[in-house]
């Protein structure tokens, strides 16, 4: 029986009171929940303090560049459908470097699951704004404030109907729990969008910003109902909706592929006379 031990305890890089450390306790308490080996798992991460999570975490890991998680992540699933594949990085990598490889994973439902560090700023970096960032948020890059609009990962992804789209908070650690345990069950691309605190470079949105905004969705909430789910996804200000804001069956990418109906392509072997004349013709 896996435990929470399986999953390795490590020492990290990350300052004292990040909301990195919540949020990996959460990960690797969901995929105990859900009895998943470290072997059944992969991580794919790009670059950031976010992108070290997979690294402190006992099971396979492709850290690979920045913004660049879920074309990997893709490839693997493609490759290996029996593996759980998680891509995990902060919302700079994904939705900022990441944006275009983010909108066509949608597009495509890769059956992936893509957990984003959202502390609206970058981290690694030492605090310039992120794709998320608020409005007037003033930092050393951008010292008279942010003039842009802040990017909203999870109306986007309600949008273009992806498969589902959840939003949950660090310091909620059952809830986040839950939300990963969906995600990972949901077959097809699922987003995670995880609210946390960055103790260095963001004094705004901290613990108790958070704490005193985010609000779970009513057991009464219709995920389906996508025009409910619109106008939830846009909600941001004096109380935040967290949960399953927005999901549906739409088949996976992978189920429109004949050559996977056998199982994963690793398993399959080659057959060399028919490479032969490919190469050769």
């Amino acid at each position: 029986m896996v435990t929470l031990k399986d999953y390795g305890e490590y020492q990290t890089a990350w300052c004292p009171g990040c909301g990195n450390f919540p949020l990996l306790r959460a990960v690797k308490l969901a995929l105990v929940k859900k009895g998943l080996e470290p072997h059944q798992v992969l991580f794919v991460s790009g670059i950031g303090q976010a992108a070290k999570a997979p690294h402190y975490t006992n099971a396979n890991v492709f850290n690979g560049l920045h913004g660049r998680s879920i074309p990997v992540a893709t490839g693997a699933k493609l490759a290996n459908p029996n593996l759980t594949v998680i891509a995990e990085s902060g919302d700079g990598c994904m939705y900022g470097e990441g944006g275009n490889h983010f909108l066509s994973a949608i597009r495509r439902n890769i059956d992936i699951t893509v957990i984003v560090h959202n502390n609206q700023v970058y981290g690694l970096t030492k605090g310039q704004a992120s794709p998320t960032s608020g409005q007037g948020f003033v930092t050393k890059a951008q010292p008279e404030g942010v003039v842009e609009a802040p990017f909203n990962p999870v109306a986007l992804a309600v949008t273009m109907h992806a498969g589902f789209v959840a939003r949950s908070f660090a310091g909620m650690e059952e809830h986040l729990v839950g939300m990963i345990v969906e995600a990972i069950d949901h077959r097809g691309f699922s987003l995670v969008d995880v609210l946390q605190p960055c103790v260095s470079f963001n004094r705004i949105n901290t613990f108790k910003w958070y704490r005193d905004r985010c609000k779970p969705l009513t057991s009464s909430y219709d995920p389906y109902d996508w025009e409910a789910a619109m106008r939830t996804a846009q909600q941001w200000g004096d109380e935040i909706p967290i949960g399953i804001i927005y999901k549906n069956d739409r088949p996976s990418f992978e189920k429109h592929f004949p050559a996977l109906i056998k199982g994963p392509l690793v398993g399959q072997g080659v057959d060399l006379s028919k490479l032969k004349k490919i190469m050769y013709k």
